[in-house]
């Protein structure tokens, strides 16, 4: 009858333990990035509740348009510099698609990231007065996400 040796079975489990945790922490996502994708879900969000009722797909609701202006002037409002720190692009990780572009071009980068900004405040301004002046203000929302996205983001 066969019988494995004990300490070849112990080693070999031990071998395989350490590699899933290698595994596992090659895979971990840095804070930093777990941090701005959570921002841009953030974003997301709110930009999907506006879009829905500028194209008709949900009814206006001045509450709720309200609410996620705000919520994307308050987003807009981080800084940015704890969320991208260099070595986080796709080229040094698999789990994002900020393109190195970010840190070779980040005055190119703060300006579009102001240009947001700038199209949330005006957003806020007129979210909760009617759906035709929030229509108009979404269409520089959407330009300024494009802008930085077309330069920044790898696609999907």
């Amino acid at each position: 009858m066969y019988r494995p040796n004990l300490t070849l079975v112990a080693g070999a489990c031990v071998a395989a333990a350490i590699g899933t945790v290698a595994i596992a922490a090659s895979h971990t996502v840095p804070p930093s990035v777990k941090g701005r994708q959570g921002a841009m879900q953030v974003i997301s969000l709110h930009t999907g509740l506006l879009g829905e009722m500028a194209r008709g797909n949900s009814d206006y609701d001045a509450g709720v348009a309200q609410t996620a202006a705000d919520n994307l002037v308050a987003v807009s409002n981080l800084n940015l510099s704890t969320l991208f720190p260099e070595g986080t692009d796709n080229g040094a990780l698999t789990d994002t698609i900020a393109l190195p572009a970010i840190w070779s071009d980040p005055a190119g980068f703060q300006t579009a990231w102001e240009g947001f900004g700038t199209a949330a405040a005006n957003l806020q301004a007129v979210a909760g007065d009617g759906l035709d002046p929030m229509r108009a203000a979404m269409g520089d929302l959407g330009k300024s996400c494009g802008a930085c996205h077309d330069t920044y983001r790898a696609k999907n």
